[in-house]
């Protein structure tokens, strides 16, 4: 048994070693056991359900997402609608209310739970997508607010889900099984996208109605699909690191969700991890934007150039998948070597990526079309290349910070991952504001630094020192990251040992 005090907080920490003590280790194992007798673990089958129905309602959200400026475009074009929305502007309500949302989410999963509040996240994703049946410009910005509070409630119940449904040897594998599930969605949108809309400026009725019905349909099967999940039968993620870096108790109270949320938006390693979040927020809205912006826009690929947007999403997906896969299945070797290798992986994918793109493409690509100089002859193929190394680098940072943050805030879940959305959106939103003002070269002259600074491999870089705290050397004396063996209970001036029984 080891004491520790916090002298800022006057809170006693008690940290005990159990790996001697066969009654705890029974008792701790006893959840396991069962599951073994049961034949299937419930846990994983959770991951997979998850992954797959997230799999359906982004296939829909994607998809509409890339149709959208067409089918807007067509309707204010038609001699009898009345239609005055706007793609960019809808885009932006979207990332605003998204943001702020994130802040009052862990209270409505802790009112609700993680399954009911991604329900009704998922289906205000579903209103979202069936307000294109029929294009109305108050349809759509009200579509606007309510898909960007879902999706506030959705992606926090999503991470307290994983969370719960993992422990410290499932984490990194149940982070990368989701994470290429999710990913699907992107390469189903996209060939969708270029076998059937085939680049098309303009999207009749007819095809309007058909398309969006087909949406509708996959993203009302991937919202019933959620209500299959099954609750946790038992404190399944005990054996986590146990942080709770907000140092209160457990959250019980949607008062106390929020509270909690701000106190660990300040502490070290939130702080830290948000360096390496930021950077997540700005790539996604090059990858999912501008690249293909760049792409279409770049007049040497001649006619080929609208569909090769379509081909370039597609192998982001392919990108996303290998390494969400790959990573998945490394879960066990992470959890022995620790994920800076994943992470330098990532570093140096994009930093190589980034180089290739600029002396792909013209520089003023992103705003307009361009027969602009480049520096080798432009070549789509590498063009797509860069896009499988987007989508491959992403998904080495966005698993290991699923990862990480499931594994060091199992306590503080919901605001954990409330907390990494905000700050992804609002980066996204940033960088979405100058995206339509920077040329190339000066968008990856911010995405080069960023990435470095957050997940480079200087061993100062936020994201390094972090990744060293949680993944210490196994055979130093840590116990309080030790968390097969260890529990770390919270009192406030006194020893309170009842928590063990």
């Amino acid at each position: 048994m080891v004491f520790t005090k916090d002298m800022e907080t006057s809170q006693l920490h008690v940290i005990i070693d159990i790996s001697n003590s066969p009654y705890l280790s029974d008792c701790l194992s006893c959840d396991l056991a069962k599951m073994a007798e049961d034949g299937f673990d419930w846990r994983l089958g959770n991951v997979i359900l998850l992954g797959l129905s997230f799999m359906l309602i982004f296939t829909a959200f994607q998809t509409a997402s890339m149709a959208e400026q067409s089918v807007l475009k067509s309707a204010k074009n038609d001699s009898n609608s009345t239609f005055q929305g706007d793609g960019y502007t809808s885009l932006s309500v979207i990332y605003v209310v998204f943001a702020v949302s994130n802040w009052v989410a862990p209270s409505i999963v802790v009112y609700i739970g993680a399954k009911f509040s991604m329900f009704i996240g998922s289906l205000l994703y579903l209103l979202f997508i069936v307000s294109f049946l029929k294009p109305m410009t108050w349809a759509l910005y009200a579509g606007s607010v309510l898909v960007g509070f879902g999706a506030a409630i959705l992606w926090t119940g999503q991470g307290n889900f994983l969370t719960v449904n993992s422990d410290s040897e499932t984490i990194s594998r149940n982070s990368g099984i989701f994470w290429a599930l999710l990913q699907f969605s992107l390469l189903f949108g996209n060939a969708y996208s270029y076998f059937v809309l085939k680049g098309q400026e303009n999207i009749s009725n007819d095809e309007r109605t058909k398309l969006f019905i087909g949406l509708t349909g996959a993203a009302l099967l991937g919202s019933l699909m959620l209500l299959l999940l099954r609750k946790r039968q038992s404190s399944d993620s005990d054996n986590l690191v146990n942080l709770n870096s907000s140092g209160q108790p457990a959250v019980d109270t949607p008062l106390t969700a929020l509270k909690r949320s701000f106190h660990l938006f300040f502490t070290k390693e939130m702080m830290l991890l948000s360096v390496a979040i930021a950077y997540t927020g700005i790539e996604l809205t090059f990858f999912s934007g501008v690249y293909g912006t760049c792409i279409s826009n770049n007049s040497h690929f001649g006619a080929e150039s609208k569909g090769l947007i379509g081909i370039s999403g597609m192998f982001i997906g392919v990108g996303e998948i290998v390494g969400g896969t790959f990573f998945g299945l490394m879960g066990k070797s992470t959890n022995r070597h620790g994920r800076d290798l994943i992470v330098m992986f990532g570093y140096v994918v994009h930093m190589g990526c980034f180089y290739l793109i600029y002396i792909n493409l013209p520089e003023r690509s992103p705003l307009e079309a361009s027969y602009g100089d480049t520096f080798i002859t432009s070549s789509k193929y590498i063009a797509i290349l860069c896009s499988f190394l987007l989508g491959l680098g992403d998904s080495s940072f966005n698993t290991q910070i699923y990862s990480l943050l499931g594994f060091m805030f199992p306590e503080d879940s919901s605001p954990a991952f409330a907390i990494f959305k905000f700050t992804q959106s609002l980066a996204s939103a940033v960088a979405f504001f100058y995206s339509d003002y920077l040329i190339l070269k000066y968008q990856l002259l911010i995405m080069g630094p960023a990435v470095a600074t957050g997940c480079g491999e200087d061993e100062d870089s936020p994201f390094t020192e972090l990744l060293s705290a949680a993944d210490p050397d196994p055979e130093e004396d840590t116990p309080i990251y030790n968390p097969t063996f260890t529990k770390s209970l919270y009192c406030d001036d006194k020893v309170s040992l009842n928590k063990l029984h």
